[in-house]
This record gives structure tokens, sequence and C-alpha cells, in this order.
């Protein structure tokens, strides 16, 4: 079978959920072969948790400079894999970083470049929700390698034990004049809850919370559940909650097992970020706001009284009391 090549989005020490999603897309195309860029060491320590989910080849494109750099040196270690494998496809997670891999990787192998898809078959063929969530498309590469960015959450992780062979390849120096050098790291707030876009369950809140305190019954439901929180664009705008935690077109995109809509009304721009969970449940007390439309169960009611309940009876059945 054709190898399949995914960029593995990671850490330093654990592979992100969103990479073991791509090689089960992968698996529908060919044999998944893992592109890990990274510091000296990084392949070895991620290759048996890649191979567990499926990889059968692990492409190990270390260097130095690999930490040192944004986006270039996948980039280079990509184009390096695809020149040496001929593969079938090229999937990258479409993180804000793995577009922007993914289009400049299409640009120099002038080949097809497929975004944001949430389904994928055996020809080739993706589905893409398109204008803001107003169409559903299915799309296929017609010239050169197919490069396609996966939205996070749309498939599910597959163990698929095996042996993956590790491969090196050698990247090019970086020239710093045209490339963007990171130059200071900060971490994110660390907390106890997943990342949004890896997480099975999303509790979100929009301009009917009212505000920074009234977040406070989101991130109550979100722990109840074991989920993440996130945020409407209105929302953020408003200060209620900080930017990295918005949902929508112009945001972070959730295809989430669970997404549960606080005060949101449904702007267009936010249900394009959300609109592929599998269950969406919306509480509003506007018996008109049109996400309670798209929701597959709707509550016409102040969240201020709905969400507690719905913490409170999470809670207890947690508890078996």
């Amino acid at each position: 079978m054709p190898h399949v090549l995914v960029l593995v989005d990671h850490d330093g020490d654990r592979v992100n959920k969103s990479t073991y999603e791509l090689l089960a897309a992968a698996r529908r195309l060919g044999d998944p072969a893992a592109v890990v860029v990274g510091t000296p060491g990084t392949a070895a320590r991620l290759g048996r948790s890649l191979a567990r989910h499926g990889a059968t080849s692990v492409h190990a494109a270390e260097s130095t400079e690999a930490a040192e750099f944004l986006v270039t040196p996948a980039v280079d270690a990509l184009e390096l894999a695809v020149r040496e494998t001929s593969p079938a496809a090229v999937l990258v997670s479409a993180t804000t970083d793995g577009r922007e891999a993914a289009a400049r990787l299409a640009a120099r192998l002038d080949a097809g470049l497929l975004i944001d898809a949430v389904d994928l078959d055996s020809s080739g063929v993706v589905t893409q929700i398109v204008f803001g969530g107003s169409y559903t498309v299915r799309s296929q590469a017609t010239h050169g390698i197919p490069v396609i960015t996966v939205r996070p959450g749309a498939f599910e992780p597959e163990e698929h034990p095996g042996e993956a062979v590790e491969r090196t390849l050698t990247l090019p120096g970086v020239d710093p004049g045209t490339s963007a050098r990171i130059t200071a790291r900060r971490a994110a707030p660390a907390g106890d809850r997943p990342g949004l876009t890896e997480a099975t369950v999303v509790v979100s809140g929009g301009r009917g919370v009212g505000g920074t305190d009234g977040f406070k019954v989101v991130e109550e439901l979100a722990d109840a559940l074991g989920g993440a929180v996130g945020a409407s664009r209105a929302a953020v705008d408003a200060g209620y909650y900080p930017h990295q935690f918005q949902v929508g077109q112009t945001g972070k995109s959730v295809s989430a097992q669970l997404y549960i809509a606080l005060g949101i009304s449904g702007a267009i721009q936010h249900l394009a970020g959300m609109q592929t969970s599998k269950t969406i449940v919306a509480v509003n007390k506007d018996p008109e706001a049109p996400i309670l439309d798209l929701a597959d169960y709707s509550v016409v009611g102040d969240l201020f009284e709905v969400a507690p309940q719905l913490t409170q009876e999470v809670a207890a059945r947690r508890t078996g009391s």
C-alpha cells in the first residue's frame, strides 16, 4: 500500500491527540507514515506511541534548529519525505501552524491543497464545511499529491499496534533572513482541563453569560463533565474570557462528542467552528436564537438556573449519590 504522510503535532515529550486522529484518517488511504520534526531524540521518545496508533514508519527530521524557527523546518521535512516516498497524500492537523505548513508545502510541490476536512474516504475525496457553515461540499485534488488539513476532532483515534521503522531525514539549514525565528517562549497557563481542540466535551459561554464572573457557571459545568471551556467571539471581544478559548471561524474549530452552548445566540461565525460536534446542547432564554435550531437538544431558559442544576446532577451521578 502507498504511504500517507502525517505531520506529528507534539510538545517534545507527548503526541497531541490530533495526530492520532490523523493516523486513523491516513489508514483509509494507505500506510500511515509519521513525520516527526524536533530536536535530536524527539522521534525516539514518540516512536512507540505513534506505532501503537498505526504508524508503520517514523521519519525523524531532527536538528538543533528545528525548535528555533516557526513552520519552516516542518515544511522542509515534509518536502523531503514526499520526495523520498511519493506518498498517496499528506495529512496535517488544521491548527494555525498546520494550515501554514500545508499551504507552503502545496506551493512548493505544485500540489492540490484541501483545507479543514471533516471526513475522508478511501478514494481521497474529502468533506468540508464551507462559507461559514452554510454548505457541505466534497472535494478532491486533481493535480499532484493531495495536501490535506484535517479539523481536530473529525476522526476518532484508534489503537492499531505494530512495528514502526524509523527513517532519518536530514534537514537543510534554515535561512534566518527568510524565516521567522522564535526568540522566547512563554508557557500557557497551566490547568487540569483538556485542550480545547482535543477535548471530547466542550462547554462554551457567550454574551448571555454577562461577564467574567458569569463564566464560573461555564467552568463548573465543564469541570463536572471533564471537559474544556470555550467562548464565543462576542464574549471574547467583551473581555469576558481570554482570546485563546474562542470557538468559531476566527477562533478554534472543534468537533467534540458533546458541545454545550450557554448564552450563545448562534452567529454564523460561531456555528462554523462547532457545528460538526456529534451532540450539541444549547441553553438560551431567547426562543428565536439561531443556535436552538442547530442543537440536538435545546433548553429555553436562564442559563444561570439551568447550568447549575445540570452541574449538580452530573456530580451526583458521578458520586452515585
